[in-house]
């Protein structure tokens, strides 16, 4: 299993509206840039990722899992290489982990999130995955 980070500003989806989506998940669409397009191609159904509230909030709420392979984004233009894989919403963090609480954490200084920040897709090694779960209470 890989783990991944995946970003959204609450304002235009929200880990409420992924919840809502149930065991039938939502594609997750709209990305536009290609390193953030290829991280998307290699997740494997049943990996997980981080739901990140961007820009409001900055902080990990919530544990995706991966429920359907990369396929065409359906919001973009026909031909086009943009992708999306489908997600559903697993359990939310209980203790959400805030941009600044991973800054301050030593052990996350080579974390993707601080070196891309702005990658809206990115990998997450286990080591940072079991820590970030810590943080957060889980």
């Amino acid at each position: 299993m890989a783990y991944w980070l995946m970003k959204s500003e609450p304002d235009a989806w929200s880990w409420d509206q992924q919840v809502a989506k149930g065991a039938k998940g939502e594609a997750w669409n709209g990305v536009r840039n290609h390193t953030a397009k290829l991280n998307l191609m290699k997740m494997k159904k049943g990996d997980r990722a981080f739901f990140y509230h961007s820009n409001i909030g900055k902080e990990i709420v919530g544990v995706l899992e991966i429920i359907r392979e990369h396929f065409p984004d359906p919001t973009a233009d026909a031909g086009s290489p943009w992708v999306v894989v489908q997600v559903k919403a697993l359990e939310p963090v209980p203790k959400p982990v805030t941009l600044a609480a991973i800054k301050a954490e030593p052990k996350l200084k080579d974390i993707a999130l601080l070196k891309y920040s702005r990658l809206s897709v990115q990998p997450v090694t286990p080591d940072e995955w079991k820590l970030l779960c810590k943080m957060g209470g889980m």
